[in-house]
């Protein structure tokens, strides 16, 4: 709706003549809509849609990241592996510290030379990026289970304190 909204009509037909800052802003506003629902049919396993859409902000946007990156990702699982290559070492020269990025076409070069991620991969819908990419940049670092040397620290301040103070106590009366 919010697409149907931002492209504006006149009742003849015609479009409306916007100013030169009104139809940059409007044409911004068109990105984050595309872009928003590339997402959201991403999650819902709607993978075609979601290519054609995240190619619908590259018309408008050529150099998005976050759709240069969609479309690089779904062409590399639909085994479309030259055009998914070109698109995300375009993505890559834009924003050269993306993590996610560099996993997406370290799992490519996998798949083209025939290495272990050969099959077919289906990543989970959670898995395909929405308009957060940041989960995906740094990966987690999980303390092994058991009691760590802070809170024993901690604790054996605390029953130290409790000691002196009932000594203190018991020495007043």
């Amino acid at each position: 709706m919010a697409l149907d909204v931002l492209t504006t009509h006149t009742r003849d037909g015609s479009s409306d003549v916007l100013l030169e800052g009104e139809e940059e802003e409007v044409q911004d506003y068109r990105v984050k809509c595309l872009n928003n629902l590339a997402a959201a049919q991403l999650k819902l396993e709607q993978y075609d849609d979601a290519l054609h859409t995240s190619r619908d902000v590259l018309s408008l946007d050529p150099q998005n990241v976050k759709a240069l990156f969609r479309t690089g990702k779904l062409l590399s699982d639909k085994s479309e592996y030259q055009e998914a290559m070109e698109i995300l070492k375009k993505a890559l020269k834009l924003e050269p510290s993306t993590k996610a990025i560099h996993v997406e076409l370290s799992k490519l070069v996998k798949r083209q030379s025939g290495g272990k991620d050969t099959q077919k991969w289906q990543a989970k819908p959670a898995q395909l990026l929405g308009d957060n990419i940041a989960p995906f940049l740094t990966p987690s670092k999980k303390k092994p289970p058991g009691i760590s040397w802070t809170f024993l620290l901690g604790a054996l301040v605390v029953a130290l304190g409790s000691l002196v103070t009932s000594v203190v106590l018991t020495a007043r009366n």
